[in-house]
């Protein structure tokens, strides 16, 4: 009966019934009551949902490119080192961005800003589905295209540097601190739903017509997301006709002058805390990265086209991401009592038997679940520390420019592992080779190594209220 359903449906099933079997567990767990009306938590779940939609399909217009790397170096358009240079550029302007769009961010709010990611991105994804046209009727070849998908993926990373910033400081507003634990563990399942449409779509698309196409359908996407958040989503519960609380984190109950970006800054970073935080986060985006991209290109050098991991890579990204999202979310409010360096550093153990497990597994097709696996405590701590901790320490007041700086660095992790992994890979036919490929399990073990021991450090860590609860 399955084998009757299209296959993008027979794909997103799994996704699907994954997330109703969430949702009822979710419902059956223990409330954290904090006195909220029903219908406030009707309208903050219409705040919520367009404006993690927008998120999720910006990583449509953002990861696409990946998706068809791995295409793109076999029919000899693009090579992986090529593509490594461009990502990894598009990556540290990503993390460098944050000293102007964290602050952007605390000024015009959270609103503005996803609706300038949304929009930003979707002229760039516009302008690269016309590079990838030019490239195909003759007019752009070789360096010209790659010079050109650097600046306009480059710039294309800035506008989507607006986006983690943007969801986290309007969702500062409208969760408690005790409630952001589920809300990291949504971040991941957004994570990864958008990490399903930029590889399974994207792939798919190209596929079925060209590589523009790739981009164009995220540009139309991207279109809709900005007309969704302009119609539904507000700041604060006060600009939409409810009354504001105290969230208890890092800034609640703070009556003091606005603070400088970087009077911020410098208060950011006299707490510890935040230092272990930008350690691990880098720690992140290096192995996040490794993982989702360079696994996708050792899968195509290897395995093939026919890889059953190659051809479900968004699925099982997905799914993976899921289920570490929840699965931290989870244990961050109930277990740990909204503590985020425990769940970290469950993950970050889950993440290192994976590294080993992958580098002994070179060669066969069980280090596949090695990878997925890691991506699934990877995703989880991404959204505890970036989606959550940010926040918690931040404060709703400054969550934009604490958010931007701790994702920064994921991305500044994530630049390095391009660079590196552009420069260490194999080429050419030596890549048919699975050994020649374990400088990329073998990077990856020192870094894990490193985040574990950082996040044993902040296990007891918990954000000071500017006002008490």
């Amino acid at each position: 009966m399955l084998d009757a359903l299209p296959p993008w449906l027979q794909k997103f099933l799994p996704i699907l019934f994954l997330l109703v079997a969430i949702g009822v567990v979710v419902r059956r767990l223990p409330k954290v009551d904090l006195g909220h009306s029903e219908g406030f938590r009707k309208r903050r779940t219409l705040n919520w949902i367009p404006l993690g939609l927008a998120y999720a399909f910006l990583y449509f217009g953002r990861y696409n490119l990946s998706a068809i790397a791995s295409e793109l170096d076999k029919a000899g358009i693009l090579a992986k080192d090529l593509f490594n240079e461009i990502d990894g550029t598009g990556q540290w302007v990503y993390g460098i961005a944050f000293l102007i769009n964290g602050p952007l961010t605390d000024r015009f709010g959270g609103r503005v800003t996803m609706l300038a990611a949304t929009a930003g991105s979707a002229v760039m994804n516009l302008m690269m589905a016309l590079a990838f046209s030019d490239a195909s009727s003759g007019e752009l070849v070789g360096a010209e295209l790659q010079q050109r998908l650097l600046v306009l993926n480059a710039i294309n990373m800035y506008f989507q540097s607006f986006g983690a910033v943007s969801i986290v400081k309007v969702n500062a507003a409208w969760f408690h601190v005790r409630e952001r634990g589920v809300l990291g563990g949504l971040f991941g399942i957004l994570i990864s739903l958008g990490l399903y449409f930029s590889y399974d779509w994207s792939l798919a698309i190209a596929k079925s017509f060209d590589y523009a196409m790739a981009f164009w359908v995220p540009a139309g996407v991207l279109a809709a997301c900005v007309l969704a958040t302009f119609a539904f989503v507000r700041d604060t519960p006060g600009t939409a006709g409810f009354a504001d609380f105290n969230t208890g984190d890092a800034t609640s109950g703070d009556s003091q002058v606005r603070l400088t970006p970087l009077q911020v800054v410098a208060r950011m970073f006299s707490q510890r805390v935040i230092w272990v935080i930008v350690g691990i986060e880098f720690c992140s985006g290096f192995l996040r990265q490794a993982v989702m991209k360079q696994g996708r290109l050792y899968l195509i050098a290897i395995e093939g086209r026919e890889s059953f991991f190659y051809e479900n890579w968004g699925m099982l990204m997905c799914v993976a991401g899921i289920l570490g999202g929840v699965f931290a979310g989870f244990i961050s409010d109930h277990v740990f009592h909204s503590r985020r360096g425990p769940v970290s550093s469950v993950l970050y153990a889950g993440m290192l038997v994976g590294a080993v497990a992958a580098f002994a597994f070179l060669g066969h097709p069980a280090l596949g679940w090695a990878v997925v696996f890691m991506s699934l405590c990877v995703i989880g701590v991404h959204g505890m520390l970036s989606g959550t901790a940010s926040a918690d320490f931040g404060g709703s007041k400054y969550a934009g420019l604490v958010t931007g700086v701790i994702d920064g660095f994921v991305y500044l992790g994530g630049g390095a592992q391009a660079f590196y992994y552009a420069m260490s890979l194999p080429k050419g036919d030596a890549a048919k080779d699975a050994a020649s490929w374990s400088s990329w399990p073998g990077a990856m073990l020192p870094v894990v190594a490193i985040g574990l021991i950082l996040c044993a450090t902040i296990w007891n860590a918990r954000p000071k209220s500017g006002g008490g609860h």
